[in-house]
């Protein structure tokens, strides 16, 4: 996959942040319907992301362990989503 994919894999990974997001606002977001930039699906098929759905609540997405550890080992420097967690 090219670098412009991973960097904006990783773009979408920081942004959805340490907590989940509202799955409509993320596919508002960052679904597209171009085929050089299928960065939502890219991130789903490799895992980094899942959605998750309880009756009656709105689904939402979230980062995968996977997802953070790319994160992780792509962007050593710059803040990570665990550290976007308030400190308790």
């Amino acid at each position: 996959m090219s670098n412009v994919i991973d960097a904006l894999i990783l773009d979408l990974i920081e942004w959805i942040g340490p907590d989940s997001r509202p799955y409509s606002e993320v596919i508002e977001a960052w679904r597209t319907s171009c085929p050089r930039l299928p960065v939502w699906e890219e991130a789903n098929e490799r895992g980094f992301v899942e959605r998750h759905h309880e009756a009656g609540l709105e689904a939402l997405v979230y980062v995968t362990s996977s997802g953070k550890e790319f994160l992780r080992k792509n962007r050593p420097r710059q803040r990570r989503v665990e550290d976007l967690r308030p400190k308790s």
